[in-house]
């Protein structure tokens, strides 16, 4: 029965990296786990369960991309774009380090989703008006999509997760997270300025004028608004999901009143099929655990909040996230702390699986989504290439953060 487990677990992870036939990740994934509880590999009691407690943290993942989409309808990211056009004066040095301060905003505020569906497509577009070589500033979204999602819990479905997990307040894992956060940026910034050193030392040669987009001042008070909610509401119990919900529905009452979106875009912009996806995921990560799984992974982790200890936990997670993906890497580790795990052994969890995925490009759902939006543009984003930036930047952003979050917990 273990095996079937491993199995199905398999060919889920194979069915969302590839997608055959551009298919939903939920093709493969809701079979799974119907065939989980016809087994018995899972009694639907747990599966409910399983079910139950993702519940809201899907429902905040629906209402973000919601947000995210809302917000390029009423022009943030046509906006957004022509500031770094402006701000970076033709100079590729420049127009990268702001590329690396928008990703990683755009990644805290409104999800690392965002920054790979939304802000880079705006990037590859202004780096081709500017005429700056792309591959620098797409790999830099690639990047902060992933290691800039650490500060905020909106940030990355994973840390949704563990913020469940850890108990702790939207403010208290943010004031946790913000070292790690600033070491990890540091080591990012540092160690892809030096990999694509080259493209960068060559001088822009403009293609066109600035685009020039009004400020979108109403969505701007709107997302503004919302990120306060989230800190306003966590010590009143209010549960995350209702404040992006109210976000979502602000914005979408002016955007769908001047008609710069329809209904049907913001229901599919809400992802059902992947957030079923995530439910069905659970459903079979669950079983999976249950089967022995658990006990092996548990095994292996390091015990105390020790340097060494987190830095283990970490490296682990990374491991893990580049074997089975992210998302699952996350569940089975959480899974794996058992039921009262220690805040620092959590946080640790979420350097692994945020900051691991940059190594390989199967690492994260996010990153492979990048590859498709690279290859829709026509620019290239070579394993070779990505390796390589992922050498330069993985081992010491896990080193960096990891040593941040062992002086504040």
């Amino acid at each position: 029965m273990t095996v079937l487990a491993v199995g199905l677990l398999a060919v889920v992870l194979v069915g969302a990296v590839t997608r055959p036939r551009n298919l939903p990740e939920a093709a493969a994934a809701l079979p799974a786990a119907l065939i989980v509880l016809a087994t018995g590999l899972i009694a639907p009691a747990a599966a409910w369960d399983e079910v139950r407690e993702l519940g809201p943290t899907v429902g905040f993942l629906a209402a973000v991309l919601v947000l995210a989409h809302l917000a390029d309808a009423e022009g943030v990211f046509r906006w957004a774009g022509g500031l770094l056009a402006h701000h970076s004066r033709h100079r590729p040095r420049r127009l990268f380090a702001l590329v690396v301060l928008a990703a990683t905003v755009t990644t805290a505020v409104l999800s690392l989703d965002a920054t790979v569906v939304l802000l880079t497509p705006v990037v590859l577009d202004t780096a081709r008006r500017l005429g700056a070589r792309p591959a620098p500033h797409a790999f830099a979204c690639a990047h902060l999509a992933n290691s800039g999602s650490l500060l905020l819990p909106v940030a990355n479905l994973t840390n949704l997760l563990a913020l469940q997990a850890s108990g702790l307040s939207f403010l208290g894992f943010a004031g946790l997270m913000l070292l790690p956060q600033l070491a990890v940026l540091l080591v990012e910034y540092v160690g892809l300025r030096l990999t694509f050193r080259d493209d960068l030392a060559t001088p822009a040669e403009p293609a066109g004028p600035a685009e020039e987009a009004p400020v979108p001042r109403v969505a701007l008070a709107v997302l503004a608004a919302t990120l306060l909610g989230f800190a306003a509401s966590s010590p009143l119990g209010i549960e995350p999901v209702w404040v992006a919900v109210a976000g979502a529905a602000a914005m979408a009452a002016r955007t769908l009143a001047t008609h710069r979106t329809r209904v049907r875009d913001v229901v599919a912009a809400a992802s059902p099929l992947f957030c079923l996806f995530v439910l069905a995921l659970g459903v079979v990560v669950a079983a999976v655990t249950d089967r022995g799984l658990g006990d092996l992974v548990a095994g292996l982790l390091p015990a105390g909040t020790s340097f060494g200890a987190l830095l283990g936990l970490a490296a682990i997670a990374a491991v893990l996230a580049n074997l089975v993906n992210n998302l699952p890497a996350t569940l089975v580790l959480l899974a794996a702390l058992g039921p009262t795990p220690a805040v620092g052994a959590v946080l640790a969890v979420l350097i692994g699986v945020n900051v691991g995925p940059n190594l390989t490009p199967v690492g994260s759902l996010a990153t492979l989504l990048w590859r498709r939006v690279l290859a829709s543009r026509g620019v290239p984003a070579p394993l070779g290439t990505f390796t390589i930036a992922g050498l330069a930047t993985v081992p010491a952003a896990l080193l960096a953060g990891t040593a941040a979050l062992a002086s504040v917990v």
